[in-house]
């Protein structure tokens, strides 16, 4: 019998093009999974009341790579499989910045370790956003 159906795949990786949720998705496949847990975090139209019309993603590549991979390594303890890839530049509103995939034998370790990841990505790895508005103004946000 098979065990597992993966595709080879990065832990952790940055993408300039979108993301293909679909194809990524399917790159997590096991049939001792009983639970398999995304995240999309899409660019939203608004923040604190101001009207967004898209964002940019800078990154310093290789320390993001480095400490992505180390956050899902993190989090593998428990589960079969996980991944997270973000975006960098220009994004428009409604586009997936970031997704996080988790497969694991029970839904409470995959949640866990999905909330890990994306919560220490934002906290850890060295990402800056910045926000274009509708007034034609842009702003750096999370810096300091």
């Amino acid at each position: 019998m098979s065990v597992a159906v993966m595709s080879s795949f990065e832990l952790f990786e940055l993408s300039e093009k979108p993301l293909d949720v679909g194809r990524l998705a399917a790159s997590l496949v096991d049939i001792h999974a009983g639970a398999f847990v995304s995240f999309e975090g899409r660019v939203r139209d608004t923040n604190e009341n101001r009207a967004v019309v898209g964002l940019e993603y800078e990154a310093y590549v290789e320390l993001c790579r480095k400490e992505g991979i180390a956050i899902v390594r993190e989090a593998r303890d428990g589960v079969i499989a996980a991944r997270c890839v973000h975006r960098v530049g220009q994004l428009a509103v409604g586009d997936v910045a970031v997704w996080v995939g988790v497969l694991a034998g029970h839904r409470d370790e995959a949640f866990r370790a999905g909330r890990f990841i994306i919560d220490e990505v934002k906290r850890r790895v060295p990402i800056w956003k910045k926000e274009h508005y509708r007034d034609g103004s842009s702003e750096w946000i999370g810096l300091g």
